[in-house]
């Protein structure tokens, strides 16, 4: 591959940014990536700022999801719980807490096993 501005020669990497080949003049490094010098340092290196942002909340979002998924859990337990030991006095009402509760375990469930994706 030869560099994009200097044809004649050889490339020594590739800009972030534009993905075009560069040879040693051509190249500066911005935030330890390859970019075109006096063109697009300033693009990578808010390139290189966002992907470490992204990299920061998608571990924050793990966590979200599995404080969620023990919220739900011990909410539902709670629910399912109280439904049971109240059936034979209340009835449909009963029914209703064993509902919502199985409901918010299915939350749980659901919360937990795509917060394991995230780590």
């Amino acid at each position: 591959m030869n560099c994009f501005y200097h044809p004649a020669d050889p490339a020594v990497g590739i800009c972030k940014y534009c993905q075009r080949g560069l040879c040693s003049d051509c190249a500066a490094m911005a935030d330890d990536v390859l970019a075109c010098k006096n063109r697009h340092e300033e693009e990578t290196h808010k390139l290189e700022k966002l992907t470490a942002r992204s990299l920061f909340q998608s571990e924050r979002v793990g966590s979200v999801y599995m404080r969620n998924a023990t919220f739900y859990g011990l909410v539902g337990a709670a629910f399912a719980g109280f439904g049971l030991w109240q059936l034979k006095w209340l009835g449909l009402q009963a029914a209703l807490f064993i509902a919502l509760g199985m409901f918010l375990l299915y939350a749980a469930i659901a919360n937990y096993l795509e917060g394991r994706k995230y780590k």
